[in-house]
């Protein structure tokens, strides 16, 4: 009898080499194990449109959290099946202090991302990877049903920093997550903080939930792997919590155990080892 009934990944840095794409023996070991009844599921801090075409190369198009657990998409009707929003005035405080500080903020909802002009190329760079995102005035980033909002900083030193800045404007109840800019490989040269803001949940474990209101498995049949403290939620819940031999250290200080990076088959030889042929 298997020990384990579901596993749950995270993109950037966990299931995507540092190139782009999953590499061959991962893929082929995830599809086994889903074609056996193990349930695969991603949890990401992608948007859907960002997320999607991983999840079409991974080729199990199971429900996916979204925006670090403030949504789940469907992969089959290309919508979303769960979605929280984030209060309007919370949003209008935010984007004022953003104008007043000079920060970049990009409003996400479902299907648009838009953000103001940036006021140096650098500060654009941060846009060049995000799709179909629009440039537009400041009246017009008070959008309905906001998911998300992204600020962007070239003048903190760290994101925990920024963060705490953030919360303290914000006096509202929220999901906060942050790193730096240049965690992510196309961004690796970058001096940018970020961050994200999404309405109130539980992260990334909110995969956790999931899966036990719609599959009925239990937490503790769940495996999570991620690489940042954005997966600290699924991970701690999970009954194992992987890190990355790449993931951060506030991470594998809290996972039960540290495979290898990112870009080896470490995930291929545990999926092997948990659920063998």
């Amino acid at each position: 009898m298997r020990q384990f009934d579901a596993i749950i990944l995270d993109l950037d840095g966990t299931l995507i080499e540092d190139g782009g794409g999953i590499r061959p023996r991962v893929l082929s070991e995830l599809r086994r194990i889903s074609s056996s009844g193990v349930h695969v599921m991603v949890a990401t801090g992608r948007s859907e449109q960002s997320a999607s075409p991983v999840i079409d190369e991974l080729g199990i198009l199971n429900p996916t959290v979204i925006y670090n657990g403030a949504a789940v998409w469907c992969p089959r009707k290309r919508c979303l099946i769960e979605e929280r929003n984030l209060e309007k005035a919370l949003l209008d405080r935010l984007l004022k202090y953003a104008e007043q500080n000079e920060l970049l903020p990009v409003v996400m909802c479902a299907g648009s991302k838009r953000a103001f002009s940036p006021r140096t190329d650098a500060v654009g760079y941060a846009l060049h990877d995000m799709k179909n995102i629009e440039i537009v005035s400041p009246s017009q980033m008070r959008i309905e049903r906001p998911i998300r909002l992204s600020l962007f900083s070239d003048r903190h030193q760290d994101s925990k920093g920024f963060a705490d800045e953030i919360r303290s404007v914000s006096s509202s109840d929220a999901y906060y997550t942050w790193f730096p800019l240049n965690l992510l490989p196309s961004h690796e040269d970058s001096t940018l903080q970020v961050v994200d803001v999404q309405p109130s949940c539980e992260g990334k474990k909110e995969a956790l939930r999931f899966l036990q209101e719609h599959h009925k498995i239990p937490a503790d049949r769940c495996v999570a792997i991620g690489d940042a403290t954005n997966d600290s939620p699924m991970v701690v819940d999970a009954g194992l919590g992987v890190a990355m031999g790449n993931a951060m250290n506030e991470l594998k200080q809290v996972a039960d155990r540290t495979i290898g990076p990112n870009d080896t088959d470490a995930i291929a030889d545990l999926v092997a080892e948990l659920w063998p042929v």
